[in-house]
């Protein structure tokens, strides 16, 4: 089931006994954690019938006591355990009471409770008993982090979703920007919509005003001005980026070249270059600048240029480097190497 099926299901009383929510996007976990929080029980029955706890100040023993508890002047209870990558889970393949009292819960949970467990930031060991047991008594929900090629139809999506139009470019720069966080995208687009009405479609210049991102001296910009060797640009965008390292950190501006300089690899070995924008999972808009790109960079050069960046990347992170180096020498040192 998706988040938005969860949660649809939820709005309809139609609840599990478990549910182990799990996965390295935290975004949907949290969304479904924070519908069962906020809208399940209602004030007055909080008070008495839903606990939350953290993983990191819990142990199962004590989220299994206060799940076998039974509600009060209401049909259930919940409990909620956030952080629960960090709960003391405890030995379960030991032939003890304590691993026989937890997976005896989970096999046959108590019906009057509903027993989060938010696991964010990775999976849970499916092979584990207590997984098996969940997968049959509850619901098991997987947050998967979302692809890159996958992120400008996701922000289109939620942008429609909350009433109002996005352009495909100003989509693709967020995205470019931004990253694959979607609690990070959300939170911007949250802040963006306060500023712009739903009539106004969103363009990027819009997106630039209300999010930070410099019009002329971006990430976005840089790769442009790579893919035609414009090196006054780049020493511009660069220099740019080295007085302002807060909103352009390196590890954000090399992450983003990799990506760029990879799709470029990929679409020199597209057999029918009128496939390329689904290959390369970009708008069609975009598929130009790879062609120029790929008329000034060839495959070896390409490949010269992914090794300068995982160089370059070590470097930033202190490793491979030669004396202090600040980020902004390094970022101009690579612009150099890679458009000479």
């Amino acid at each position: 089931m998706t988040a938005a099926e969860i949660i649809k299901d939820l709005k309809a009383r139609k609840f599990k006994p478990v549910y182990l929510l799990h996965g390295e996007e935290s975004y949907y976990i949290d969304q479904i954690t924070e519908y069962i929080e906020d809208k399940l029980l209602n004030d007055a029955e909080k008070g008495f019938n839903q606990t939350v706890l953290y993983g990191k100040d819990t142990d199962m023993a004590t989220v299994l006591g206060a799940a076998k508890r039974y509600p009060m002047m209401s049909d259930f209870q919940v409990v909620i355990v956030k952080e629960a990558q960090d709960l003391k889970w405890g030995k379960e393949d030991a032939s003890s009471k304590e691993a026989e009292f937890v997976l005896n819960y989970f096999e046959k949970p108590l019906p009057s409770t509903i027993l989060v467990l938010a696991f964010k930031y990775a999976n849970f060991d499916k092979r584990k008993k207590i997984y098996k047991a969940i997968n049959k008594s509850g619901l098991i929900f997987q947050s998967d982090l979302v692809r890159d090629y996958k992120l400008i139809p996701w922000i289109e999506e939620f942008i429609k979703e909350k009433g109002y139009k996005i352009d495909q470019q100003a989509s693709a720069l967020m995205a470019e920007y931004l990253g694959t966080d979607l609690s990070k995208i959300a939170n911007e687009i949250e802040k963006l919509m306060l500023n712009v009405p739903k009539e106004v479609t969103i363009n990027t210049d819009l997106v630039q005003k209300n999010i930070g991102i410099s019009k002329e001296y971006n990430v976005f910009e840089l790769q442009k001005a790579l893919a035609i060797r414009d090196v006054l640009k780049c020493n511009k965008i660069i220099n740019y980026f080295a007085s302002n390292p807060k909103a352009n950190p390196t590890v954000m501006v090399l992450a983003n070249l990799g990506g760029y300089f990879t799709k470029l690899l990929k679409y020199h070995y597209i057999p029918n270059k009128a496939d390329a924008a689904s290959a390369l999972g970009v708008p069609p808009f975009f598929v130009k600048d790879y062609e120029v790109a790929a008329r000034n960079y060839n495959t070896a050069k390409v490949f010269q240029v992914i090794s300068l960046l995982r160089a370059y990347d070590l470097k930033s992170k202190g490793l491979d480097s030669s004396g202090n180096v600040s980020d902004g020498e390094l970022l101009k040192e690579l612009v150099f190497k890679i458009i000479h």
